[in-house]
């Protein structure tokens, strides 16, 4: 067993994980890190445990566009894109246009502010 230290939404925390699966581990978490920064920014004032929550909603949300065969926008990935890339931008806008509607269904105050 291997220990890995992840960062999640400004947190550290000690995980083990199979011998050679650190790098797979600290990607996963580097996503999960990225899922809740947008949750903070969809919701400002979430606790920590609604953040990760909503993480995981939004995840769950990519994965089931997915296996519907949709054209849900990939994961972004931690490290930002460059700023010529115009494909990537134009995803990362509709990601991001999918959160804010899928954060307004999840809390609907939220809209209102």
């Amino acid at each position: 067993m291997a220990d890995v230290e992840i960062g999640v939404g400004g947190r550290r925390y000690a995980m083990y994980c199979r011998d050679g699966d650190e790098a797979h581990l600290e990607r996963l978490a580097a996503l999960v890190d990225v899922k809740v920064a947008q949750a903070a920014k969809a919701a400002p004032g979430l606790t920590e445990v609604r953040q990760l929550l909503f993480a995981a909603i939004f995840l769950a949300d990519e994965l089931e566009e997915l296996r519907r065969g949709g054209s849900a926008a990939p994961a972004p990935t931690p490290s930002p894109a460059p700023s010529n890339d115009e494909p990537a931008a134009r995803a990362m806008e509709s990601l991001a246009e999918r959160l804010e509607a899928l954060a307004q269904r999840l809390v609907p105050e939220a809209a209102a502010s």
